[in-house]
């Protein structure tokens, strides 16, 4: 189990690993388990984390420093509150049009979207079918992974977030009642 995480590129699932190993999801869950203890913050310099559906090792953040010196990653940049917030509405709403995405932020989302798919953040749901086929989006394991979190349900509460949260809570519900009426 251990070097099929090493080499996998992406979290792999408790049926992903079963099958690799030919052994029973329960075994592999034990077996993660005892991972997950054997490299766990502070204790190694690689951490097994469950991500994005699935479990991977990422480098401890003790060791973070020394591994960036080693591999000098080019400057990626980061994302503008656009962005943020369009993926917030879509990681808390989704799957949403773009459409739906503007009457929400109050300004056109093509752009915030299309930089997102194109980051592997956003990927395309399907079609909307009595709103013109106007295309659905939802957030993908990258956004999962890239955010440390396992699924959505991780997401914190808007309750959580600390700020006046009731401008936020009524255009949600705004759209959420379109979508259903």
């Amino acid at each position: 189990m251990e070097a099929l995480l090493v080499v996998a590129s992406q979290p792999l699932s408790v049926d992903e690993i079963a099958v690799a190993t030919n052994d029973e999801a329960e075994r592999v869950e034990t077996a993660l388990g005892l991972l997950g203890e054997r490299y766990r913050e502070g204790r190694s310099g690689i951490v097994l984390e469950q991500v994005a559906g699935g479990y991977a090792f990422r480098a401890a953040r003790e060791a973070a420093e020394a591994c960036s010196q080693l591999f000098g990653r080019p400057v990626e940049r980061g994302l503008s509150p656009a962005a943020l917030e369009t993926l917030a509405i879509v990681a808390y709403l989704g799957p949403c049009t773009r459409p739906e995405i503007a009457r929400i932020r109050g300004v056109a989302a093509d752009s915030a979207v299309a930089g997102l798919v194109e980051r592997g953040l956003l990927t395309e749901a399907g079609r909307e079918p009595d709103a013109g086929g106007a295309v659905r989006y939802r957030t993908t394991p990258l956004f999962e992974r890239v955010f440390g979190l396992g699924n959505l349900s991780e997401l914190p509460r808007l309750e959580e977030l600390g700020a006046d949260t009731e401008d936020i809570r009524v255009r949600l519900h705004a759209v959420a009642e379109r979508r259903t009426a």
